[in-house]
């Protein structure tokens, strides 16, 4: 046990990122940026995404409200769970459908939304809390990254929004450092003449994986990642980018090889296949694999 990084076992994979940050003194300081992944690689994403669970329980809602909602074919697909369905319908036309839930409704209210599904969260199969399924070693990790003056983003799949309400509570990272997939809004004045925001069913942006994480990051901070941390095939090419970056990057993939303390599973990307499993191309490529279940000896931190 030591000072640095206490959850992470003594071995080649803590002592590479340790080495790698101890090494970057000569870097300017603007240069060193750190983007990680969220789901998966920050909080744990099995059974569901956390996300994911927020939209079904507001779907859950307007259903009490309104049962024709769910004879709506991407509704019915979300409200069974079925793969199948889901798959048929098609990711796309899910997250639209999705997104309607809270057409119309200001940043305030949504960001309301948020923090009341938050507050009352508990994870599908440990019950814990938010703060419960948060991965320890990773906050370590995050504090090691700002002692040496990396700036940290986060980075996700899902929607910029969601994630930047809890981005700054759970990890200390400001919502503007939060990169993700974008919701359309739409500008106007209530009755009284006062301008206002509300949110519509529209994305501005293609779903946040694969090259078009390196697209937004590079469009939403202008930086690019000296340090990249991801878990699936959706941050890949992050993963790359960062590892070829000129003043020679770090890349970190987490591999899910736990299944008594968390999950064990091949992470893949939701929005398109896999070519090849992510470890064997981070393998192949000389990225730093973290085995959670030989680096890590605390999975999750105390809620």
């Amino acid at each position: 046990m030591t000072d640095r990084l206490p959850s992470w076992r003594p071995g080649p994979t803590r002592d590479a990122i340790i080495e790698f940050l101890d090494a970057i003194d000569d870097v300017p300081i603007d240069e060193r940026v750190a983007y990680i992944d969220n789901d998966g690689t920050l909080w744990c994403e099995k059974p569901t995404y956390v996300q994911l669970d927020f939209f079904v329980d507001a779907l859950q809602r307007r259903v009490a409200d309104d049962a024709s909602l769910a004879e709506r074919p991407e509704f019915d697909a979300v409200l069974s769970g079925d793969r199948a369905k889901l798959a048929e319908v098609g990711l796309p036309k899910v997250a639209t459908a999705l997104a309607s839930l809270f057409d119309g409704r200001t940043p305030d209210e949504f960001a309301a939304a948020v923090d009341e599904f938050i507050g009352r969260y508990r994870h599908r199969t440990t019950g814990a809390p938010i703060g419960g399924v948060v991965y320890q070693p990773m906050l370590e990790l995050i504090d090691e990254l700002r002692a040496h003056d990396v700036a940290v983003g986060v980075v996700t799949g899902g929607g910029t929004e969601f994630v930047r309400r809890v981005s700054h509570g759970l990890y200390g990272v400001e919502p503007g450092m939060v990169v993700g997939t974008m919701i359309g809004y739409e500008f106007g004045r209530d009755d009284d003449g006062r301008p206002e925001l509300r949110r519509t069913m529209s994305m501005m942006s293609a779903p946040n994986e694969g090259g078009a994480k390196i697209a937004h990051i590079q469009a939403n901070i202008g930086q690019r990642p000296l340090i990249a941390i991801g878990n699936s095939g959706g941050d890949r090419e992050m993963l790359e980018w960062a590892q070829a970056h000129p003043r020679g990057g770090l890349a970190v993939l987490i591999d899910h090889d736990d299944a008594e303390r968390e999950f064990a599973y091949a992470s893949e990307a939701a929005t398109f296949t896999d070519l090849e499993p992510i470890v064997d191309v981070g393998r192949r490529l000389g990225w730093t694999i973290v085995s959670m279940a030989t680096d890590w000896s605390t999975v999750f931190a105390t809620a």
